[in-house]
């Protein structure tokens, strides 16, 4: 088995712990330490040692495989927003202030969000029916190609 690349996992993880991006670490192992490495062994790193995701994943709130054009609709970065609150993470001011606003727009309109990605808006709002339980119309099945590996 090969040695590892990483010189001090207590540093590697206080970069975690301080939300420095893959990238980041790429670029300064290069810098400090003159080692090449990639994103993906930082990520491994992370899953190894039952560090959290800096991405909150929530399959349950986004369960469908969503098309690059519409991966920035509002509805969507609504449910990651969502997603991180339920997950305990910190949320910016306008974050919070922009998901209570949606949220209420959904109550009061009695609606809940649908996915179709077969259409050019792929997201839409739609009268809540029985066994919608949530924000979000439920599909069948799970599509996403990403579900959360760490629940």
């Amino acid at each position: 088995m090969p040695s590892s690349k990483i010189q001090d996992e207590a540093e590697v993880i206080r970069w975690f712990e301080e939300g420095k991006t893959y990238n980041w670490m790429v670029e300064e192992y290069k810098r400090k330490y003159n080692i090449d490495t990639r994103p993906s062994m930082w990520g491994n790193f992370r899953r190894r040692r039952g560090l959290d995701r800096r991405i909150t994943r929530d399959d349950d709130l986004i369960p469908w495989f969503v098309k690059e054009e519409h991966r920035w609709s509002y509805p969507l970065m609504m449910l990651r927003v969502e997603g991180r609150r339920r997950a305990g993470k910190e949320l910016r001011e306008e974050d919070v202030q922009r998901l209570a606003s949606w949220k209420s727009m959904l109550e009061e309109e009695n609606a809940v969000v649908h996915y179709d990605p077969d259409t050019e808006d792929g997201f839409f709002y739609i009268p809540r029916q029985a066994g919608d339980d949530d924000l979000i119309h439920r599909p069948k099945e799970k599509t996403t190609a990403r579900p959360n590996t760490d629940k």
